[in-house]
């Protein structure tokens, strides 16, 4: 935008005046001087990042041709000025991975990496780790290091746990985008953790590099722009007219990173964290060195984090370290079973405050697995951490665990006093503060009220502690309320339990924990009796957590007697939360327990426990099932299934083959008034008459039309997923792979199934059609029947057509080989016409295309039943692709292609590759081409499988 129409933009009537107007990308292209200039304001708007984004964007957008076919971006001026803007804004940001690795998501960095290694010569189709460093010229060395370095971060940062962020509003295009960015993301996951020996590799040789490097900076990429530096030999005046970087800043730099990778390695490689240590120490050394750098970008903090974890890890820490880290010390205690020194440690600690509190409660875990683990001894050191804990949360007013809690449950003397003992330490300071002395009284009147036995509360209201800390009039409170519960002790005459001897406040809010945490029925029972001797109100309100289905609700809350209906509900929530964590054997506890209880007063109560601990049943035998166990259900099982039939168990009938009793047996009065089931029998009539075509399109055309009314429900797709049976299953794939290929009416690019023939080939009302839902629900139905049989060849046919036609053309591809590999033993027979049919080889063929490997292209052409030469030809003419080239000359066998390859070689004058090319013609005859075809077909896909598997 002008000067002037931006002017006039900010004086239009109804504009902000003043309120600045945001720069578009190609007013960049336009004024060569305008890039500089933004990046130097104090806010650009558009960022940096978002500048990269939108000049990358831009330059890869595909084209489309005179005949409408989507072609790889044009290789043009405009483009290639593009992507130059984009890597003199990096270099603005001096290649600083933090910043990047910020604003950019992996695969437009990914793709800004990519670039920088083309415009710094780094030699196309050889892998970095054959590169000699030392001899490259000092640009071209720098980017094979910030490729591999971030190719090494990426793998580090991808194992660190990430918060979801929330969806916003369900726009369907931009959930699109962001599937497919996640896609694209995972699949450069992939092939940065294959090649991620080699990344260490390219550093560990960079670390033997004693020259300084330099990166390039806005300078010399305009130098390269211009075609100024083309006609040097090596040393080029971009290559070395660039940022200088110093060895030692290189050395710094790549040992963090080592350090990074190899400490992620030693979860699985006790090793790993000896190499990680000695890297995080060369770091540390060099840093002192260097002082402050401008070139060396690492967290401090982290650094100092990973030293004391590998030190910890290795058994390196010193006596010094005590003093020097306390987390060093904590670690050296617990890894020398020091339990008495560590508790100490803890109490010290209480008073200085120096270790986090997530710490602590990690130590305390850590103690508690091994005593669940049955180490035997930890019961008393387990007690004493949570002591500790409990009173650093105290002091600085933080609620108490429920741990603690527990443990004030059946306190001992000895417990008691060690309590007593920590809260005094706790406060040995010169001058403690107020707030501390204030949070400890609070603690100790809690300690009163929780404990059980008077001889016990009496300990701590005479312990001097406690008369220091509570004022007079606070002591008098406590003293009478003993005073009260003792006498209702002594006037009893009728035996109480122990609960009753504390104030109902605190009792009541203890039988409450033990209420929500118990699964054990008869304990339920007698909390809600205790409970209910203290107050009455509605307990099962207690946990909000609590659900039941609304179906049954009034009938419960209808219970008169109020113990029953809060044990009622309680039950059945807390077996129906059981089933859902398939914890199926507390679930049938409560579940019988309930049945137990509605079956004396309710006969309507007692048919919905059936019902349930029916449906508790099949989900278990669902879950052996999903598990691997294919043990047919017993036979009353499937009797009962049969007498109670709803939606999720009609799911099970389908799985076990049931089709006569669903076709035949399944009364009317059902089937008319449940979609579903009628949606199982119309699934198990066309089962029963698959595959004869003709038989079937009766019974298929009415379960085409029940599919297109509900395809867009969502409670369709939580319906499939129950399925496990292959050929119910494979019925829905052909039937919504049909009726995506009508509403997408894209005949050209359409997805495949098995038994398409047997599905209408119109749609009456196609507009009452929701579009996408049809799109996602064929994808979640194949890929979840994928992960109940990977090695289904059809449905990964149709996974590959799916993201064929959606343009994911590296994702179908992997599916594609993955379909041909699993009917031939990894290509060791040849894969059946059957599956790689002209159709799939074509697909493949245009999948090596729109990802540039040209010459993959030329070898499948000859794969087809007749050898595409056009499309051989063209795709060798191509000069900038990113496959190996001549190292998949040997698998070419048609004489042809053969002789064209050394044709155009010889047109280029290289004479190298017209020298293999020819030697491969000369050395194979036609007979003995034809003789080893299938022998190359099979260790071409092996390699290609290897690539994109």
């Amino acid at each position: 935008m002008s000067t002037e129409a931006a002017e006039r933009v900010s004086a239009a009537p109804g504009g902000r005046a003043g309120s600045p107007v945001q720069t578009s990308w190609f007013e960049f292209l336009l004024d060569a001087s305008l890039l500089e200039s933004h990046l130097h304001k104090a806010n650009p708007d558009p960022t940096a990042a978002q500048l990269i984004v939108q000049f990358l964007e831009q330059a890869s957008k595909p084209s489309v041709n005179e005949q409408n076919q989507v072609q790889p971006p044009v290789d043009n001026r405009r483009n290639r000025t593009l992507k130059l803007l984009a890597l003199k804004i990096a270099a603005h940001m001096r290649w600083d991975l933090d910043l990047l690795e910020k604003g950019l998501s992996i695969p437009v960095l990914n793709m800004l990496l990519n670039e920088l290694l083309c415009v710094s010569k780094v030699p196309p189709g050889v892998k970095h780790v054959d590169l000699d460093l030392s001899t490259l010229p000092p640009t071209t060395a720098m980017a094979v290091l910030i490729y591999n370095r971030w190719a090494i971060r990426t793998i580090v940062l991808s194992s660190f746990p990430e918060k979801q962020t929330k969806p916003g509003p369900h726009q369907m295009n931009m959930l699109n985008i962001v599937q497919q960015e996640k896609e694209m993301t995972e699949n450069i996951l992939i092939v940065l953790k294959e090649q991620s020996a080699d990344s260490i590799s390219v550093l560990e040789g960079a670390l033997q590099l004693q020259k300084d490097l330099y990166v390039h900076t806005v300078r010399t990429l305009d130098l390269l722009g211009a075609d100024a530096a083309a006609t040097a030999n090596g040393e080029t005046e971009a290559s070395t007219a660039g940022l200088r970087i110093s060895a030692h800043e290189l050395h710094c730099q790549g040992h963090y990173d080592l350090g990074a990778i190899y400490f992620q390695q030693g979860c699985t490689d006790q090793g790993a964290y000896e190499k990680a240590r000695e890297h995080f120490r060369q770091t540390r050394d060099l840093l002192q060195k260097l002082g402050s750098s401008l070139h060396v970008h690492l967290d401090e903090k982290r650094l100092a984090g990973y030293w004391n974890a590998c030190r910890a890890l290795t058994g390196t820490l010193g006596p010094a370290d005590a003093t020097a880290s306390p987390y060093g010390q904590i670690n050296s205690l617990i890894r020398t079973h020091n339990h008495q020194a560590l508790v100490e440690a803890l109490i010290k600690d209480n008073t200085s405050q120096t270790l986090p509190n997530h710490f602590r409660q990690s130590v305390l875990r850590e103690f508690l697995h091994k005593a669940q683990q049955g180490e035997r001894g930890l019961d008393d050191v387990c007690h004493q951490l949570c002591v500790c804990n409990a009173v650093r949360d105290a002091l600085q007013g933080e609620g108490l665990s429920v741990r603690f809690h527990q443990l004030l449950l059946k306190p001992s003397k000895r417990l008691v006093d060690f309590i007593l003992e920590v809260c005094t330490r706790s406060l040995e300071k010169d001058r403690p503060s107020e707030t501390s002395r204030r949070n400890m009284a609070n603690f100790m009147k809690t300690l009163c009220e929780s404990l059980e036995e008077l001889p016990l509360v009496f300990v701590v209201s005479s312990h001097k502690l406690f008369m220091e800390l509570l004022r007079e009039e606070e002591r008098k409170v406590l003293v009478e309320q003993m005073r009260k519960r003792s006498a209702t002790i002594n006037l009893s005459a009728k035996p109480l339990p122990s609960f009753y001897d504390i104030p109902a406040s605190v009792s009541m809010g203890q039988l409450e924990q033990q209420l929500i945490l118990s699964l054990e029925p008869r304990r339920v029972r007698q909390i809600l009796i205790d409970l209910h001797g203290i107050a009455q109100r509605h307990f099962w309100r207690v946990n909000s957590k609590w659900e039941v289905p609304p179906d049954y609700i009034n009938v419960i809350l209808g219970i008169k007697d109020h113990l029953t209906k809060d044990l009622v509900y309680i039950l059945m929530a807390k077996g129906l939360h059981c089933v859902t964590i398939k914890d199926f054997g507390h679930a049938r506890q409560l579940f019988s327990a309930c049945l137990e209880l509605v079956t004396e007063f309710s006969p309507r109560l007692r048919q919905v426990m059936l019902n349930e601990m029916l449906l508790l049943e099949m989900r278990a035998h669902e879950t052996l099932a999903s598990e691997g166990c294919r043990d047919r259900p017993p036979s009353d099982l499937v009797s009962r299934v049969r007498g109670y039939l709803e939606m999720r168990i009609h799911a099970f009938m389908l799985n076990w083959r049931e089709n006569d009793y669903l076709t035949l047996q399944v009364p009317p009065p059902l089937v008319q008034n449940n979609p579903y089931i009628k949606l199982g029998q119309l699934l198990a009539s066309t089962c029963k008459e698959l595959p004869g075509p003709k038989e079937s399109r009766r019974t298929a055309k009415e379960l085409w039309e029940v599919v297109v009314q509900i395809c867009s429900v969502s409670k369709f797709i939580t319906f499939i997923k129950k399925l496990r049976e292959p050929l119910v299953l494979t019925a829905l794939i052909s039937l919504l792979v049909r009726l995506h290929s009508i509403v997408r009416d894209d005949i050209v690019n359409e997805v495949t199934a098995e038994h398409l023939t047997i599905w209408p080939s119109t749609l009456a009302n196609l507009q009452a059609v929701d579009v996408e839902a049809v799109a996602i629900t064929v994808k979640e139905l194949v890929s979840y029947a994928l992960t109940l049989n990977p090695n289904n060849q059809s449905w990964l046919v149709t996974q590959a057509d799916i993201y064929f036609v959606t343009s994911q053309y590296s994702a179908a591809l992997h599916f594609y080989l993955q379909a041909g590999a699993v009917c031939s033993d990894f290509f060791t027979r040849p894969v059946p016409p059957e599956v790689y049919t002209d159709q799939v080889l074509k697909r493949m063929i245009k999948c090596c295309s729109m990802l540039n490997c040209h010459t993959q292209v030329a070898v499948l052409c000859q794969f087809l039943r007749e050898v595409d030469y056009m499309t051989a030809f063209k795709a060798l003419q191509e000069q900038n692709g990113h496959d190996a080239m001549d190292s998949f000359y040997d698998y070419i066998w048609d004489v042809t292609i053969l002789e064209y390859l050394t044709h155009i070689h010889h047109k280029r004058g290289e004479s190298e590759k017209r020298q293999i090319a020819a030697e491969l013609n000369t050395s194979n005859p036609e007979e003995v081409l034809q003789l080893a075809a299938q022998k190359r077909k099979k260790r071409f896909l092996q390699a290609m499988a290897k690539l994109y598997f």
